[in-house]
């Protein structure tokens, strides 16, 4: 278990697109767990692997719903349906939270820790987390979204 260090904002890293993983290795294998790890020690439902300071598309989401664990290497929303909007937050902006405007059923294609390529749809919350992490993948962040920020503490655990 190797609990990473988190990225806080306004480190440039968060701001920029992640390249394309192309090589499928133990060492991707490690970095998803560590992924994984860190996000549970955070507390959180989802991790870009630029949070942690590297410039890759690997996202973790885990909401606790029926589609479990994900691991997402090269991820795309292929399709983006209906709307919700919702309290968000992100462990690299602590203490921050406001709602966001989100598709409420997506699609998404990626590949999963060994490159095989996955589909996969996922509605409500878990939509709403991977739609997080794909931003972060694409150097966009959450408070370019936010349309009424949450009072101070008002999400204190």
């Amino acid at each position: 278990m190797a609990i990473k260090k988190i990225v806080l904002h306004p480190d440039p890293v968060l701001e920029t697109a992640g390249e394309e993983v192309k090589v499928f290795d133990k060492k991707l294998v490690k970095l998803i767990r560590d992924m994984f790890d860190t996000m549970y020690e955070a507390e959180g439902v989802g991790l870009a692997a630029p949070q942690i300071g590297i410039s890759i598309r690997v996202a973790v989401v885990d909401t606790g719903d029926e589609l479990g664990p994900l691991a997402l290497v090269n991820p795309v929303i292929t399709e983006l349906q209906g709307s919700q909007t919702g309290p968000e937050g992100c462990l690299s902006f602590p203490g921050l939270f406001g709602d966001v405007e989100r598709a409420d059923k997506i699609m998404v294609t990626a590949a999963d820790q060994k490159g095989r390529p996955f589909t996969l749809k996922a509605e409500g919350f878990t939509a709403r987390a991977i739609q997080h992490e794909v931003d972060h993948l694409n150097g966009v962040l959450f408070t370019s979204k936010v349309t009424q920020y949450y009072e101070e503490g008002a999400f204190e655990r």
